[in-house]
């Protein structure tokens, strides 16, 4: 091997002037919501550490720096043998910055480091051709049909949507040129480059191959089981915990340290690290990076006194608190009846959902007081959620941790009832209530949860008028032919003229929840242009939302007119969809968000 020349380098540095390549065998971009929700959280975490309202520019390198780790790459082309995943990541976030900065410099500034023009042409600073189209859709703020493209490309548009949703829920306005200038300048990586390809790959393995260090689930494992002075019980507290951590990988990447820390979170710690300058990290924070040195340093608090105590730690509560997640984690996969509130939570990404759950469980409950407590805590979640986005206020991670983590608290060691008493106060005491409903429109913010909102008032009418449903098909974005948000008026300000003082106005009722449904994706772009005159005759035959605007869906349909009846719905076929028609439809589905999100069904879930 020649001589390997490592340095340290900024994002600045790393990305100005240079184009990289990554060969076709290299590994897809694969980073899921998780891993860019654990980079936004760490980024803007320590960058909120030092960030001050009173604050110049200037200051921001006085601020602290942040280590991304190394980056290996070739000599010869600039190829990325290690540290795509972090790179590609670091490029949206920079993305992000341009389309949020205000001041034309800052824009210039981060696009250079993102991509290039000579004679007319755009080339990526991470530069492979299969991604451009999807790249520059996000540049041109243009819509990109994921299907039937590389998995790179797929993920790459996803986790666009996902660095948009959480920084612009975590940064205020006024915080972003800072944060800008922070990134760029303060965030580093070492920067290694080998002479050949076949170096960078040596060095590779070298770095991830060899001395491969316990993980902190094993060092965990381990220290439990030192304390365990009986070998037999011993050898059978080993082979639980062995045959728990195989079924919880099977799960998904990192499942098995996901679960643990889920679970010390839920059951033990006590406190966290408050978002504001000079705060310490709690234990919730450090059982996220080292939970294995907190069990150790915490063993008297958590009752792990004597050696049956560690026995039954594995033997009774990782076992019992290991099954109950893995239940979690394939309801939130899997609509199954009974447990369809999971399902609906973790389909808005709700991924503190877990903690909640997990906390309402003692190790004593029967499977009938979990079932229970999880019906209870899911259909709190998903009314709390609900609350939250018709008020236009974020459940992003980031956002909502100290939040629910102190609710989490209160909800440990209650039975279902005393669980379902909490949590209907709780959400009678929100500082917001579905009234929000009134004002609900599509936005750029509203527009990540607006399919899954819309779909569960769909999902609803049909199943009340039993009708077959699909609940499941309208919110998957990976069928052939998914659902799309379907606008009753197509965007055509111009045929209404005389309704409408400016666009603005148009646009403010042409997006309001009342004026919106779902169809698939390729009946929703085939009546684009549609005159809603055109547009009524499919819509009947379409889900029962769309239909009932059609007259003919009253006509020899008794389930239908009998929910309508029994419910006081104000349902009617609609030739003419005029302004008022809007408004009227608005408080239609109102209606339906209120019988679909009352409190009094957090208690009906004991029955």
């Amino acid at each position: 091997m020649k001589k390997i020349l490592g340095s340290p380098k900024t994002i600045r540095e790393l990305f100005t002037g240079v184009k990289y390549k990554i060969h076709y065998y290299q590994r897809e971009y694969q980073w899921g919501r998780k891993q860019i929700e654990e980079l936004v959280e760490d980024l803007t975490g320590e960058f909120l550490q030092y960030w001050s309202e009173d604050h110049d520019r200037p200051e921001v390198e006085k601020y602290g720096h942040y280590f991304m780790g190394s980056v290996v790459l070739t000599e010869d082309e600039n190829a990325i043998i290690d540290g795509q995943q972090r790179l590609t990541s670091l490029s949206l976030l920079l993305l992000y910055l341009t389309k949020n900065l205000e001041d034309s410099n800052d824009k210039a500034e981060v696009l250079n480091l993102i991509y290039s023009q000579k004679y007319g042409k755009t080339t990526f600073n991470i530069d492979v051709e299969e991604r451009t189209s999807c790249l520059q859709a996000i540049v041109d703020d243009k819509h990109f049909d994921i299907e039937g493209h590389p998995e790179s490309v797929q993920n790459i548009w996803k986790r666009y949507q996902d660095i948009s949703g959480l920084l612009l829920d975590i940064l205020p306005d006024e915080a972003l040129p800072f944060f800008k200038d922070w990134v760029i300048d303060n965030v580093q990586f070492i920067k290694i480059v080998a002479q050949t390809e076949q170096d960078a790959h040596k060095i590779f393995v070298s770095m991830n191959d060899r001395g491969l260090s316990l993980t902190a689930t094993e060092m965990l494992k381990g220290y439990i089981l030192s304390e365990i002075a009986d070998n037999q019980n011993r050898e059978f507290a080993n082979n639980l915990w062995k045959s728990k951590i195989l079924q919880l990988k099977s799960l998904g990447k990192e499942q098995e340290s996901d679960f643990i820390k889920i679970w010390l979170r839920a059951r033990y710690a006590q406190t966290i690290r408050e978002r504001k300058k000079g705060a310490q990290p709690g234990d919730f924070d450090i059982i996220g990076t080292a939970f294995h040195k907190w069990v150790r340093e915490n063993s008297s608090d958590i009752g792990l006194l004597k050696p049956v105590d560690y026995e039954s730690f594995v033997m009774d509560e990782f076992h019992l608190f290991s099954n109950t997640y893995e239940r979690i984690i394939k309801y939130s996969e899997n609509l199954t009846q009974g447990f369809e509130y999971i399902f609906y939570n973790a389909n808005r990404n709700f991924t503190l959902q877990p903690l909640l759950l997990l906390a309402a469980i003692n190790k004593k409950d029967t499977r009938e007081e979990i079932d229970k407590k999880l019906r209870v805590v899911s259909c709190f979640l998903d009314q709390y959620i609900s609350v939250r986005v018709f008020n236009y206020k974020t459940i992003d991670y980031s956002a909502m941790t100290y939040a629910m983590f102190q609710l989490s608290k209160r909800m440990r060691y209650k039975s279902p009832e005393e669980l379902a008493e909490l949590l209907t106060e709780e959400i009678n005491n929100m500082e917001f209530t579905l009234d929000g409903v009134d004002t609900f429109r599509l936005n750029g913010w509203t527009k990540r949860y607006m399919l899954h909102q819309l779909a569960r008032i769909t999902h609803y009418v049909e199943n009340e008028s039993g009708k077959d449903t699909q609940f499941d098909v309208y919110v998957n974005r990976e069928i052939k032919n998914p659902y799309d948000i379907e606008h009753i008026w197509s965007d055509h300000y111009e045929d209404h003229l005389e309704d409408f003082e400016s666009e603005d106005d148009f646009q403010r009722n042409r997006n309001l929840f009342g004026g919106l449904l779902i169809l698939p994706a390729n009946i929703n772009r085939s009546l684009n242009d549609n005159k809603y005159s055109q547009k009524i005759e499919k819509y009947y035959g379409q889900n029962l939302l769309a239909a009932s605007l059609n007259h003919n869906s009253y006509q020899n349909n008794p389930g239908f007119r009998s929910f309508i009846s029994n419910n006081d719905l104000e349902f009617i076929a609609i030739s003419d969809f005029q302004k008022s028609s809007f408004q009227e439809r608005q408080q239609l589905y109102k209606k339906l968000v209120m019988q679909i999100w009352n409190v009094a069904n957090i208690k009906a879930q004991l029955n």
